[in-house]
């Protein structure tokens, strides 16, 4: 008769148990929500509403959050004029996810602009933004490519803190993919050199500025994603920039990435006057 009569208070407190979990299981997930809600925020509110164009250069953006809703990521890039009308274009990539990898995305492009006002130089910038990040503390970093071109010439300068090669293309039907020696992740190490590529655009065409979650993933190396990528921009022949990057971002999905991407293309069609 006992045993009887203890069977429905244990399962009363078994529903009540269960009753508890669920709840603290919803309280989990509509924190994780406000979380994922206010990092998607910052980081909308963090990229620049629309690029600039240049005389003979036009730039276009692409972007694609991470497949799993709750892991914003910390991807971002900008493009901004500088003296004497030389466009400085950005990429990253922070590696972490979340509020504070959308944040620290924030800190990062703001002191690449901030640093672009007082040198053209991208190596220098690089430098003293990896300075400016590790004094502000925090045990995020991330990786960047600065890009500086006079559009007057076609000139332009390189500097790589641990990202993803460019990919260059001309009209002409080229393309290739720019393996030029860079420096570490901005945000890790103090007192960092970054080496500074110079090059000339000689005809029209493109460079290609792209997070890894582009060209790499589960199911592809990277090689194989910036080959992908350096077919397609081959083959643009001439397409408006915003064409193509919608063209390479695709390639994210043969990666079956799971973390941000974005993409920059960078359209040079010609110095200015045809001269």
């Amino acid at each position: 008769m006992h045993r009887h009569r203890s069977a429905p208070d244990s399962t009363q407190e078994l529903l009540i148990t269960l009753g508890r979990l669920v709840d603290q299981a919803l309280e989990n997930i509509r924190l994780q929500q406000a979380r994922a809600e206010l990092g998607m925020a910052l980081q909308r509110h963090m990229l620049p509403a629309e690029l600039p164009d240049f005389p003979g250069i036009r730039i276009a953006a692409r972007y694609s959050p991470s497949q799993n809703g709750l892991a914003v990521g910390g991807d971002f890039y900008d493009a901004f004029s500088m003296r004497d009308g030389v466009a400085e274009i950005a990429i990253g990539d922070v590696q972490g996810h979340g509020v504070e990898a959308a944040a620290f995305m924030g800190e990062a492009r703001a002191s690449l602009r901030a640093l672009a006002s007082v040198t053209v130089d991208p190596g220098k910038v690089l430098a003293c933004a990896n300075d400016l990040l590790i004094q502000l503390g925090g045990d995020l970093f991330t990786t960047c490519c600065l890009l500086s071109i006079v559009p007057a010439s076609g000139e332009f300068c390189v500097a790589r803190a641990g990202h993803v090669p460019i990919v260059w293309g001309s009209d002409g039907g080229d393309s290739g993919i720019s393996l030029d020696a860079g420096g570490v992740p901005l945000g890790i190490l103090p007192g960092q050199l970054y080496p500074v590529t110079r090059r000339r655009l000689k005809q029209p065409g493109y460079l290609v500025l792209v997070t890894d979650g582009v060209v790499e993933g589960p199911a592809y190396p990277m090689d194989e994603g910036l080959a992908a990528v350096s077919a397609l921009v081959g083959a643009a022949d001439g397409a408006d920039p915003g064409e193509l990057a919608s063209r390479v971002i695709e390639v994210a999905d043969l990666t079956g990435h799971e973390d941000d991407a974005a993409v920059l293309v960078v359209r040079y069609d010609g110095a200015p006057g045809g001269g």
